[in-house]
């Protein structure tokens, strides 16, 4: 008799290891793009991350940072190592679980396995196991230092824990398993939420286990007792726990006068101890049920205890503190996510909704000097028009302009509930998450981040031409570059098809379990979009929010396993049909995905993010203040500066981030080799509550007013200085946009703020006009730097810092590569200057012996993220070229180009990056550098009329999108700069096939 343990174990041990060998083979050598900066950061020095916070995962990698012993340079390689660990685990956990749920259903209970029978559970499980680990989402997430890896494996563990307690369910003890999954879930609220999403799956397992008839009545039930736990445990342990003590220590603090924390932590003792009371009060009296919901509890705060080390570490107050959460209302606003805001589930607003009140909310808290003092309240918007499940909400940014056309609104069209429906149908399922999954399991067009519907944008297709000609368009006329894509991944549906074929077989087999599955697959997906209720235009793809449901299907996928060897054992002999079953199951699925996925997945070259951010703080002179203002240049920053301790002088400040009144107050101290800023506020007169938004009111003032007089009027307490509002409030406000700078030319000197040979274009004055409506906490400290700093520290911003941030100071910054320096110099109507001035010296310096470019070429393959960086590369490269030739400075300007050549990709990737090359082209030819301009023409030539043709096969069969129409337009307009370039410089060839191109496709898509 073959022992089926020792089978199963050896089996799933070798699948976890073929998967974490894959995964350390292509996992980042360094940090990536998006959190892992920030997390790599903290978890090496215990520190902060952004709200609700992951204590134990950092904590975790903090463990797989000692593998680096003590090389800077390799801590963030074995913190990625660390993910690939968890998820090698889950694929190990995912094997052990399609196992046992194959053996239950196709075994019959006592019977000795034979061969045939042993092969089909353990191919079942092989199968899907690694269909799971070579798909798409996941392998994304398991080789970069993110908390979705160690959370797919806490999805797995607790799901593998809840069969075993079935197995064990009627044996003394054997409600053990229940207990240590309730300190799982307990541990994984400390490193994402998303685990908690099995819980009704294993409500319908406890129920189906325990109760002989089941029924629709009883299953309903048991959903409910589940969404019941679930919301204890979201709402009741993770928030309301901390609120509660919170509440108790400001009974404490504000009426019995005592020292912050002793009533949170009376609240604590009293917890614990009403727990400990009530277990020995269960085995006393024999009350089983009582003893074992006592004991999950008690274990699920247990392992949520590990958010102990937030409130720790916050009060060291480390580099990284985010939000700082050292006392019971700053923590509870961390958990809240208040920083973020919430949206709206039940009832809301329409996106064009008019504000007609607001109702004044229960009082929120700060901590004071020796008690909690009031912090405004949670006040609560009054619209003129609301919906229930409302999914068109959001007037933020540009969502309004989303809405419109996912809905096809015109401008003034006022939605109604059926465009509420349309955009829950059309937008948040089937873009957000129905898309992804057929990522995962049927195949994907490019990874170009697609922002509206497109036939030509990140969509899902098969490879099966008839089907993708009918869905897309187009398809047989793709241009090289798309066919050659490495994130174009084609599956024929298989794995589809598999998955779909283990869930019939498991629903004819085993409706239970069908029911289970469903619930797992429901919850952790599609739940998961109806809870987020996302508006549109997201910055970066979600499918990592949907791991678990496709963990559910991978389940399926190993299942149909058995379904097909069922089906070949009505033709063929057992022994025959089922290792033909597994083998085809393999080729169908795992040995496709790790194929198709591979090149795409494979990060082992992959520095940009690194590279990039070096760049970033190598552009700033000592001791700078650079400002940033999203994830992709700030957290890469805090990583190098945190990990690698690479320019710890330059104190990066994310403007994002500066609008909480807790990162101006850290902004004030002191951090690494960095001072603290020059801001002079008081603590009082920024504190939440206090000058969150200052509204701009028009005096009619024509005159421009120098910046400290508006400071000080923002700043003032005076009643005179302010406005009184309808509700009897008085707050300061912002009377003029005019404003000035009057420049200290000694002190701009003595500091080497301008380059020598700018000294006589120093301006007086510096005068602008400030952008916005409103001042915010961000804008007023950096109107409190401005004034203070006194030019003695460089001021720069992040060239990726959006104009609308920057004050409305563009007309003196400077670029100095990745960064835009802050000089009193005024280039505006310089006729030999197009866009920016740029500080030669500075950048030729860098470009050609400090800045790194993150192996771009030589990369197989680049991310989104980084293709976006290569076209503003360029941009750097042409703006010094083209400053450098306006100088004279021919010998710098060439070598400038040529480097761009040497280390810029050779691969064209989008007609947006195309449309950057031009003024690259027009440069070689003006420095004589013919032949490589030639060749960079024709490399642009031949991928701008292979996507032109594209888009005029997608046009014979179908309206081309609006993303379409701009690819065209970036496509045409990048052919008219070449043609007029290579004319220009006598390049006859190149210029007629240019102009035949452009001729043609202009009068196709705009005379025809």
């Amino acid at each position: 008799m073959m022992n089926y343990s020792k089978i199963n174990n050896l089996i799933g041990w070798l699948c976890a290891l073929v998967a974490t060998v894959t995964y350390v083979l292509t996992m980042e050598p360094t940090t990536g793009w998006w959190d892992p900066g920030e997390f790599i950061a903290a978890a090496h020095r215990m520190q902060i991350v952004h709200q609700p916070g992951a204590p134990l995962f950092l904590m975790l990698q903090n463990v797989f940072s000692n593998l680096a012993f003590g090389d800077p340079q390799r801590i963030a390689y074995w913190m990625n190592f660390g993910s690939a660990v968890s998820s090698g685990l889950t694929v190990l956990f995912l094997f052990w679980t399609i196992t046992a749920l194959v053996r239950k259903i196709a075994c019959k209970h006592g019977e000795p396995f034979t061969f045939p029978g042993m092969l089909q559970v353990m191919g079942a499980g092989v199968v899907g196991a690694l269909a799971y680990a070579f798909s798409d989402t996941f392998w994304f997430s398991a080789v970069e230092s993110e908390v979705y890896a160690l959370s797919s494996l806490c999805t797995a563990v607790v799901f593998w824990a809840i069969l075993k307690w079935e197995a064990r369910a009627d044996e003394p003890g054997g409600n053990r398993w229940l207990v240590f999954i309730a300190y799982i879930m307990g541990l994984s609220i400390g490193i994402h939420l998303l685990n908690l999403l099995t819980i009704p799956a294993l409500a319908g397992v406890v129920y189906f286990r325990r109760t002989p008839r089941a029924t629709a009545g009883g299953i309903t039930k048991a959903l409910l007792i589940g969404c019941v736990i679930l919301a204890v445990i979201l709402w009741g342990i993770v928030q309301y726990l901390v609120k509660f003590a919170a509440y108790t220590d400001l009974f404490f603090v504000n009426v019995l006068g005592m020292r912050f924390g002793i009533g949170a932590l009376f609240f604590i003792f009293s917890l614990v101890g009403g727990i400990i009371y009530g277990i020995r009060y269960s085995i006393r009296r024999a009350k089983p049920v009582l003893n074992l919901v006592l004991l999950c509890l008690g274990f699920v705060i247990f392992g949520y205890g590990s958010f102990a080390m937030v409130l720790i570490r916050a009060e060291a107050n480390p580099s990284l503190n985010n939000s700082q959460p050292n006392d019971a209302f700053s923590f509870l606003w961390y958990l809240n996510r208040g920083q973020f805001g919430s949206e709206p589930l039940l009832k809301g607003p329409y996106f064009d909704s008019r504000l007609t009140d607001v109702k004044q909310g229960s009082n929120e808290y700060r901590k004071g000097g020796d008690r909690y003092e009031p912090a405004g309240n949670d006040d609560q918007p009054v619209y003129d028009r609301t919906t229930l499940f409302p999914r068109i909400y959001s007037n933020r940014d540009n969502h309004a302009l989303g809405y419109r056309a996912w809905l096809n609104l015109s401008e003034n069209e006022r939605p109604e509930f059926a465009d509420n429906l349309k955009f829950l149908t059309s937008y948040q399922l089937n873009h957000m998450y129905w898309r992804y999954f057929m990522w995962n399991f049927a195949g994907r067009q490019n990874d170009v981040e697609a922002r509206f519907d497109s036939h030509t944008e990140g969509n899902w297709l098969s490879g099966i031409e008839p089907v993708d000609q009918w869905r897309l368009g187009g398809q047989n006329a793709l241009p090289e570059a798309a066919r050659e894509d490495p994130s174009r991944n084609t599956y024929y549906f298989l794995p589809l098809i598999l998955g779909l074929a283990g869930l019939v077989w498991q629903a004819r087999r085993s409706g239970k379990d069908t029911v289970i599955i469903g619930l797992l697959f429901f919850f952790t997906g599609l739940a998961v979009v109806l809870y987020l209720n996302q508006p549109p235009l997201q910055p970066r793809e979600r499918d990592y929010a949907y791991a678990g449901s496709f963990y559910a299907f991978a389940i399926w996928i190993g299942m149909g396993v058995v379904g097909i060897s069922e089906l070949l054992r009505r033709r063929l002999q057992s022994r025959v049909a089922v290792p033909l079953a597994v083998v085809l199951g393999f080729v169908m699925v795992p040995a496709l995905l790790g194929t198709q996925n591979w090149d795409d997945h494979d990060r082992s070259d992959r520095y940009m993010a690194r590279d990039m951010a070096r760049n970033y703080l190598e552009s700033c002179a000592p001791n700078a203040i650079l400002f940033t203002y999203i994830d992709n240049d700030t957290y890469p920053l805090w990583y190098l500066q945190e990990v690698e301790g690479v320019r710890t002088d330059v104190r990066v400040v994310n403007l994002s981030l500066l609008g909480m009144d807790w990162a101006v107050r850290q902004m004030k101290l002191p951090i690494n080799d960095a001072q603290a800023l020059p801001i002079t506020m008081e603590d009082r007169q920024f504190t939440k509550g206090t000058r969150d938004y200052l509204h701009y009111h028009d005096y009619g003032i024509q005159d421009s007013v120098d910046l400290e007089k508006i400071l000080a009027l923002l700043l003032s307490d005076n009643p005179a200085d302010q406005l009184e509002y309808a509700d009897g409030s008085r707050r300061n406000f912002l009377p003029t946009k005019h404003f000035k700078l009057t420049v200290d030319k000694q002190q701009v000197a003595e500091n080497k703020v301008v380059p020598e040979k700018w000294q006589g274009a120093i301006v007086d004055t510096m005068e602008w006009t400030y952008p916005q409506n409103g001042v915010t906490r961000a804008e007023l400290a950096l109107m409190d730097i401005l004034v203070h700093n006194q030019w003695k520290r460089p001021i720069y911003f992040a060239f990726t810092v959006p104009e609308s941030q920057r004050l409305g100071l563009d007309t003196y910054l400077v670029s100095e590569g990745f960064a835009l320096r802050l000089m009193p110099v005024n280039a505006q109507d310089d006729p030999e200057v197009r866009e920016r001035l740029v500080n030669t010296d500075a950048v030729y310096e860098a470009i050609m012996h400090r800045f790194a470019w993150g192996n771009m070429n030589r990369s197989n393959y680049l991310d989104p993220t980084s293709r976006a960086m290569v076209g503003e590369t360029i941009k750097i490269f042409s703006d010094t070229a083209e400053m450098l030739i306006a100088e004279g400075n021919i010998d710098a300007a060439k070598n400038i180009v040529n480097r761009a050549t040497e280390v810029l990709p050779a691969k064209i990737y989008q007609p947006d990056i195309a449309a950057r090359y031009p003024v690259l082209a027009d440069q070689l030819y003006t420095l004589g550098e013919t032949e490589k301009a030639n060749a960079l023409v024709g490399r642009n030539l031949k991928f701008l009329e292979e996507q032109m043709a594209y888009y005029a096969a997608i046009a014979e069969t179908q309206s081309l999108t609006q993303a379409e129409m701009m690819g065209i337009r970036n496509s045409l307009f990048a052919l008219q700069q070449f043609s007029g370039s290579a004319g220009a410089h006598g390049q006859t060839a190149q210029y007629e096939q240019l102009q035949t191109v452009l001729d043609k496709y202009r009068k196709l898509f705009f005379e025809g």
